[in-house]
């Protein structure tokens, strides 16, 4: 019996809680941990496409170093996060990686301008999905720092800003294993 196990992919809930899959067009804003970027972005095979942009040059040099280590193909851009350097509509999925307290180091107008432009990058019923950390619970809680209690936080993070945004659905599916994944769509043109 090992005492610390993990699975086979230490990444199979947010692959399956993003449902990504063989020749999506994906694009991660922010890159708060490279191993999950790779998982994600080696689902979309060759066929997709695989994006990150970020306005940290830590967070492009940890997407190049997850691409380079895991033999992807990953286009990296370094842009302000309110004019994203993408097509309209050129996107069926876009995740927020806030692991790393990517939304809360920004102002309201600059959140709100990333939501603009998600909302511009998706086709008409693209899934955006944000990463936040809710904390380790447990040994790994005594040993890893909290997630801020910023008021962007306080005022319900990612999901308040779905909701204003205009986005279907927007809706907390899960918390787990230190994460919360928040769910909207991009409502279909009628």
């Amino acid at each position: 019996m090992k005492l610390f196990q993990r699975t086979a992919n230490p990444h199979a809930l947010t692959l399956g809680m993003t449902a990504i899959k063989m020749g999506d067009r994906f694009l991660q804003i922010g890159c708060a941990h490279g191993g999950r970027l790779a998982a994600l972005a080696g689902k979309v095979g060759l066929s997709g496409r695989a994006c990150v942009a970020t306005d940290r040059e830590s967070d492009a040099a940890r997407a190049q170093k997850a691409a380079a280590d895991a033999g992807l193909l990953i286009e990296v851009d370094v842009a302000p996060l309110d004019h994203l350097p993408y097509e309209d509509e050129g996107f069926d999925l876009i995740v927020i990686d806030d692991t790393g307290e990517l939304m809360a180091a920004h102002d309201d107008a600059q959140r709100d301008g990333l939501l603009r432009e998600t909302m511009r990058l998706l086709r008409p019923g693209g899934r955006l999905f944000a990463l936040e950390s809710t904390g380790a619970t447990g040994l790994a809680g005594l040993l890893h720092r909290a997630p801020s209690d910023s008021p962007y936080r306080r005022d319900g993070g990612a999901l308040t800003l779905l909701q204003r945004a205009g986005y279907r659905s927007a809706r907390k599916l899960a918390e787990r294993e230190g994460l919360a994944f928040i769910e909207g769509m991009k409502p279909r043109r009628s």
